[in-house]
């Protein structure tokens, strides 16, 4: 395959609205980025990141450096956690405004890059909080620039137009897409991505891989979607198991670093559905739930739903996972459960009620479906009717393994 011949040692250029270094060595391009920043009159800069992997990493190293070369200010927020809060967008963007800063730099998986995104948004319009960003009570037209400087093989954030924060009071979990939030540069360096666990490694590419899906089969999709998804999934497919088995592959890394950027570009394009709509619940509920092992419940019962009317798509893009689909609308159930054997060669085989999550919350859940702004939008472009009835088989669907 076409692949086989990337260098990955090399660093290049990939232009979507954002422009984007992939590759060892891209966070070397940090360097050139403040460089450009400082040039149009930056001189504060908020990070933002969570408490650890920034510095792990060496990333923090390299901004350090590549700042004060160029005599930018930086301050630090580095108290974001796995399913970012609002209170913690409020906190980045008091930080930023008590140093009049001009940019915002995230540092980390999708939490960090969203915050930041969220925050820069609250920096630009003064007077504004999170809760009311995500509880749509305005429309922001402008934020600050962001840099994204991406340590997960998985958001696609860095990327795209979307962002992500959890209303704790409310226990909603909305997105937010806006044309202001776009990061002007990322970073996807394979070598920033070598600590992840195994577990962080497949959660990742799981997210990346339920992007793609779900992208591909909106009413709303286009081909771009469709093509990018198709690859996204060979890519997870092919080397997902290499990057378990020894975290140091950097061929590997860079694979997946690829997959999901391109699994990014595709959701701009084609936005999500069903399975980012219910899991952001489960994780508004349950804060310290991974979000790509909430997918991974859902996605089998999701496929099943919806495979009749995008047989033929799914069968294409899931053909590396279920080889041997015709495309024909009585496979559902044959592909949901490939997809679901896919997940569990993985190791991950967990179900709601795996979770605690019994057939009493399934009502619940699904108030907080059509509670939580935003989700009814991502249900309103779902292949097949967004109903609550479908809802709730979807998530019975998901207690326990497809028999």
């Amino acid at each position: 395959m076409w692949d086989e011949g990337c260098d990955y040692n090399t660093v290049r250029e990939i232009r979507v609205k954002t422009t984007a270094y992939l590759g060892v060595g891209a966070i070397d391009k940090i360097d050139d980025i403040l460089s450009r920043f400082r040039a149009e009159g930056v001189r504060a800069l908020l990070c933002v990141s969570g408490g650890h992997a920034y510095k792990a990493t060496g990333a923090w190293d390299k901004v350090e450096a590549a700042a004060a070369r160029h005599r930018i200010r930086l301050a630090l927020y580095n108290k974001v956690t796995p399913n970012p809060t609002t209170e913690s967008v409020d906190e980045a963007a008091a930080l930023g405004r008590a140093v009049n800063a001009e940019a915002v730099l995230a540092i980390g998986g999708g939490s960090p890059i969203d915050c930041g995104k969220s925050a820069a948004i609250l920096l630009a319009n003064p007077g504004k909080t999170g809760e009311d960003l995500y509880c749509f009570r305005f429309t922001p037209t402008t934020a600050l620039p962001v840099i994204a400087i991406n340590l997960t093989h998985g958001t696609g954030s860095e990327v795209n137009r979307f962002a992500v924060a959890t209303v704790t009071r409310l226990n909603y979990k909305p997105a937010i897409a806006y044309d202001c939030i776009y990061p002007r540069y990322a970073i996807d360096d394979p070598a920033l991505m070598t600590g992840l666990s195994a577990d962080q490694t497949r959660y990742v590419s799981i997210d990346a891989v339920n992007h793609v899906i779900e992208a591909a089969t909106t009413t709303v999709s286009n081909p771009f979607a469709v093509m990018l998804a198709r690859e996204t999934v060979r890519l997870v497919h092919a080397w997902l198991p290499k990057a378990v088995a020894d975290p140091k592959n950097l061929k590997a890394r860079y694979e997946l670093a690829f997959a999901a950027m391109q699994a990014g570009v595709a959701f701009d394009n084609g936005l999500l559905h069903f399975t980012h709509a219910l899991e952001h619940p489960l994780s508004a509920v349950q804060p310290n739930l991974t979000h790509g092992l909430g997918l991974a419940v859902l996605l089998p019962a999701v496929i099943e739903e919806c495979y009749p009317a995008r047989p033929g798509v799914l069968a294409h893009i899931l053909e590396p996972l279920a080889p041997g689909l015709k495309g024909t609308p009585d496979e559902a159930r044959k592909a949901a459960k490939a997809v679901e054997e896919w997940l569990f060669s993985l190791g991950v085989t967990r179900k709601l009620t795996d979770l605690g999550i019994s057939e009493a919350d399934v009502d619940k859940f699904c108030d907080l479906v059509e509670q939580t702004p935003s989700l009814g939008l991502l249900l309103s472009v779902a292949p097949v009717k967004g109903s609550r009835e479908r809802v709730a088989r979807i998530y019975r669907n998901s207690l326990r393994p497809m028999l």
